[in-house]
């Protein structure tokens, strides 16, 4: 330990590698292959889209680039992958325990803020979403909050969307309000809510509210009333219509809502055989990859005992 080494480290004999040509994996990208991944990657096109987003994209296209764990690792080779998410740790209380086998069923929803033109002013923005499909069934923009809007926001989209079987919300005062728990009792909604002080049981509502407020197209602030809506109203459109949802398929939320996910697959799944039939070395399996897949349920807080009940997949 004199010379800070470990006996085993320093006494070890040194291994010499085996004489002859090292073999090349047959499935292994070349370099111009590599470089078209990361081209594709960083086009203004898909800049600011995660790899299983694009992935998806570009299969819908009839485009097959690579995996998306060839994706990921050619991003990693290339230090372009980073993780900005954190994660957080609730002491154990009752817990609300709710699925949704199909749209309609469950409807989440919550208000976030929108900063205004000026600091200390804001918009309060209502956005209700079915967790089944992840589509935003309702949103609106006002200038305060009001269990009278929200209330309001809930019987036009009700209207236009049907009347769920559950609305679930955090405890806010709108979220709790008398308005707003009589027009529920009056539809004979159930009325759930989340555990105190635990954002996690309204994970669908936090979710979207991560998602917009990370995109890059959203502002630090909006010039007015008029202004924000507008904003809301597009990028609202354009989530249902062309976000691809890692936990519904890498769907839509309008493919899913509509019934239209099953015709995607189909197509993917051709796509997908195709490329398979012109490289069969670069699969591993001819199974279409898991994360395409369309879940049978959507959870909040699953339960134990329903998790054991799943079926389980041989390695």
């Amino acid at each position: 330990m004199l010379v800070g080494l470990p006996r085993s480290t320093a006494t070890r004999t040194p291994r010499i590698p085996a004489a002859g040509p090292v073999l090349v994996p047959a499935n292994k990208l070349d370099i111009l292959e590599r470089a078209r991944i990361l081209a594709v990657v960083n086009s203004p096109r898909f800049v600011d889209l995660p790899p299983i987003r694009i992935y998806a994209q570009l299969l819908d296209e009839g485009v097959y680039l690579a995996s998306i764990s060839t994706i990921y690792r050619v991003l990693a080779q290339n230090k372009q992958v980073k993780e900005r998410r954190r994660l957080a740790r609730h002491p154990a209380r009752a817990i609300p325990e709710l699925v949704a086998t199909a749209p309609g069923q469950v409807f989440t929803w919550d208000i976030t803020k929108l900063a205004g033109p000026i600091t200390g002013k804001y918009f309060d923005c209502y956005v209700m979403i079915d967790i089944f499909s992840r589509y935003i069934v309702g949103a609106k923009v006002h200038p305060a909050e009001s269990a009278i809007l929200a209330a309001e926001m809930m019987t036009e989209t009700f209207g236009i969307h049907g009347t769920p079987q559950v609305v679930h919300a955090d405890r806010g005062t709108s979220m709790t309000s008398k308005t707003v728990a009589a027009l529920l009792s009056d539809l004979e909604v159930t009325k759930s809510h989340s555990r105190p002080r635990v954002s996690n049981d309204n994970p669908y509502s936090e979710a979207w509210f991560k998602t917009l407020k990370f995109a890059p197209v959203f502002r630090e602030r909006f010039a007015s009333l008029g202004d924000a809506r507008r904003f809301m109203d597009a990028f609202v459109e354009g989530y249902i219509h062309t976000h691809r949802h890692t936990d519904i398929g890498l769907n839509t939320p309008a493919d899913v809502h509509y019934g239209l996910a099953a015709g995607k697959a189909a197509e993917r799944s051709a796509t997908l055989a195709e490329a398979r039939a012109r490289n069969p070395e670069r699969f591993s399996t001819s199974l279409d990859p898991k994360i395409l897949a369309t879940p049978d349920a959507a959870w909040i807080n699953k339960p134990v005992e329903a998790q054991e009940d799943e079926p389980k997949i041989a390695a």
